[in-house]
C-alpha cells in the first residue's frame, strides 16, 4: 500500500486478537494508531478490536481482554494487524491454521487490504502463505524455529521490522512501537508520526534495519555514553560533522567511540547521522516550501543530488514525489 495522505474517511485498522495475546501489542498499536490526528484534530484511524468469536479472550496476563467485533470487521478493514499469541504461534505449520482464522486471513488476501504481524504473530502470517518468497522478521529468540518452519520466508533475524509493501513483520513488543509509528508515517508522513511519538511519550521513530537485539541497550554504571554526542549532532545536522568530532565531544578515541556507539544503538556513527538527515529533510519537505537545493543544505546532504541519492536509496522515492504524497503540491 502506498502512502496516501489523510482523507475525510478514518482508515479502518482491525486488531486480530486471539487467545494468549500480549496486552501491551495491543495497548501499543491502540495507543499509536489511536493518537493519530488531522491538523484540525480529527482522527486519521478508526481502531477496531476483533476476534474469531466476540467476547472475553485470554491474555498472557492474569486478566482477559474484551474483543467487541468478530471477522465480518476484519473482512472490511484497510489494514489488519496481528499481535503475538504465546498459546498459539510457535505451533503452526504452513497451511495448518485452524479453519476459521485460515478463511478469515483468505477474505482479506488480494483486496489489497494491508496486513502487518507483532512479535510472532508473523507464524500467523506465515502459516497463511502471506510470506510466501517474502522478507520477514519476527523476535530473535523464535527466528531460528521460524526459519526452519517455512523455509519459503526469507527471514532476518536482525532488524527491527520488514516492510513488504502489503505486508510487514516487526520484531518483539518495542520493535511493535517502531513499526506502528512506519506505517503512520507511511500514510501520513513524518510531522503525523512525530506528533504521535511525543504524545505519547515514546522514543523517537527508529529505521527497522536498526539491529533487534543490542548487546549493551544501556550504558554500564560509571561508563561513558555517546549520548551526549548524538545531542550535539542533533543540533549540527546542516554541518560536515567528522567521526573524530563526534568521538571528542565523549572524549574517547575514534575506535572506542565507534564500537560504544554501536552498542548503544545498534547503528556505525555515520549510519545513524545519515537516519537523523534523512528524518530532517523528510520533515523540510512536510512543513516548508524551501526547495530541494536548500533543504539538502539545512539537512546536511550538502547538495540535491545526494538528498535525492539517500532518499532513493532509504525510501524508494524522490524528494519531490515524498513532498507531492504529503503535501499535494509540486516539489523542486
Amino acid at each position: 500500500m502506498s502512502a496516501e495522505p489523510a482523507t475525510r474517511t478514518p482508515h479502518k485498522l482491525a486488531v486480530l486478537v486471539r487467545h494468549g495475546v500480549l496486552p501491551m501489542e495491543l495497548g501499543l498499536i491502540h495507543q499509536l494508531f489511536g493518537n493519530a490526528r488531522s491538523p484540525s484534530g480529527t482522527p486519521l484511524y478508526k481502531l477496531l478490536t476483533c476476534a474469531l468469536t466476540p467476547g472475553l479472550i485470554r491474555t498472557d496476563a492474569d486478566f482477559p481482554i474484551y474483543a467487541e467485533h468478530g471477522p465480518e470487521a476484519i473482512t472490511t478493514a484497510d489494514t489488519v494487524i496481528v499481535p503475538a499469541s504465546h498459546e498459539e504461534d510457535e505451533s503452526l505449520l504452513p497451511g495448518a491454521l485452524p479453519p476459521a482464522l485460515a478463511a478469515t486471513l483468505k477474505s482479506v488476501t488480494g483486496a489489497r487490504t494491508r496486513i502487518a504481524s507483532i512479535c510472532t504473530g508473523a507464524f500467523v502470517l506465515a502459516a497463511a502463505g502471506l510470506l510466501d518468497g517474502r522478507r520477514a522478521t519476527t523476535h530473535w529468540l523464535s527466528t531460528d524455529l521460524f526459519a526452519r518452519t517455512f523455509p519459503t520466508v526469507t527471514v532476518d533475524p536482525d532488524v527491527l521490522y520488514v516492510d513488504e509493501g502489503e505486508v510487514l513483520t516487526s520484531a518483539g513488543e518495542a520493535a511493535g512501537i517502531d513499526l506502528c509509528l512506519h506505517m503512520i508515517r507511511r500514510d501520513h508522513g513524518a510531522a503525523v508520526a512525530a506528533d504521535v511519538a511525543r504524545r505519547t511519550v515514546v522514543p523517537p521513530h527508529r529505521e527497522g534495519g536498526q539491529a533487534q537485539y543490542i548487546r549493551r541497550p544501556v550504558a554500564e554504571p560509571r561508563t561513558a555514553s555517546t549520548g551526549r554526542a548524538r545531542g550535539w549532532a542533533l543540533t549540527r545536522l546542516g554541518e560536515p560533522l567528522t567521526l573524530a568530532e563526534l568521538a571528542a565531544r565523549e572524549s574517547m578515541s575514534v575506535r572506542t567511540f565507534s564500537r560504544r556507539f554501536r552498542e548503544e544503538t545498534g547503528l556505525t556513527p555515520m549510519q545513524w547521522l545519515t537516519q537523523r538527515r534523512i528524518d530532517r529533510a523528510r520533515a523540510l519537505l512536510e512543513e516548508t516550501d524551501h526547495t530541494v537545493d536548500r533543504i539538502a543544505a539545512d539537512a546536511g546532504f550538502g547538495t540535491a543530488a545526494s538528498l535525492r541519492q539517500h532518499f532513493q536509496a532509504g525510501l524508494g522515492v524522490s524528494p519531490g514525489a515524498y513532498r507531492m504524497t504529503f503535501r499535494g503540491t509540486r516539489g523542486a
